[in-house]
């Protein structure tokens, strides 16, 4: 379900007073693998766009192939938004610490996997920025925040994980070849349109 109702116009600006005010939940890592991601946004003229990977394949990787953001895990010594940043920067081969910090949302945990995410936002404010794909990347794209908010994108769809077909609430991509956006990812959009919701 699509929370509230959204302005058609949100800025990079708009979005980091809207994550200042956003009351974080607290979330207990034991016994969890801490993990840590970016959402990455761009102003276009009425909308914003969202930076997702697609996962390369590998049977080692339990999101092989998946919808994601750019991040990975927290090493030892390694601050959260250190590492959502030194991921993106080998994943996709952007330089956050170049671009705008917008805030962070409430870390989530998995439903399938003991593992803690943190989200961190970044507006990529420096024109001439191309993401790269990687050998941990099968692809990278943007999806405009309106497509996003289409009703008929939400949907619940059968997924496969860890060899298990699993019925879940999911988001249908814009771009025809790509698989639903679903889990970790999922909830974490979800989280976001929340805290950018205004209600009637």
């Amino acid at each position: 379900m699509i929370p509230g109702h959204l302005q058609t116009l949100h800025t990079l600006l708009e979005v980091a007073e809207l994550l200042s005010r956003h009351r974080l939940k607290k979330q207990y890592a034991e016994g969890r693998t801490r993990a840590a991601v970016a959402m990455i946004l761009r102003e276009l003229p009425g909308d914003l766009e969202i930076l997702f990977i697609e996962r390369a394949s590998n049977e080692h990787d339990p999101w092989s192939g998946h919808l994601a953001f750019p991040g990975g895990k927290v090493e030892p010594g390694e601050q959260a938004r250190q590492a959502a940043e030194r991921e993106t920067q080998e994943e996709v081969g952007l330089d956050l610490g170049a671009e705008r910090y917008l805030g962070r949302m409430s870390d989530i945990v998995g439903a399938n996997l003991p593992v803690r995410v943190s989200c961190f936002a970044y507006g990529v404010v420096t024109a001439s920025v191309q993401p790269v794909v990687s050998p941990e990347v099968h692809d990278v794209f943007w999806v405009r925040l309106s497509d996003i908010l289409k009703p008929e994108h939400h949907l619940m769809a059968m997924v496969g994980f860890s060899g298990v077909s699993l019925k879940v609430p999911a988001i249908v991509m814009p771009q025809a070849d790509k698989p639903v956006l679903w889990g970790l990812t999922y909830r974490l959009v979800m989280q976001f349109l929340g805290i950018i919701r205004v209600r009637d």
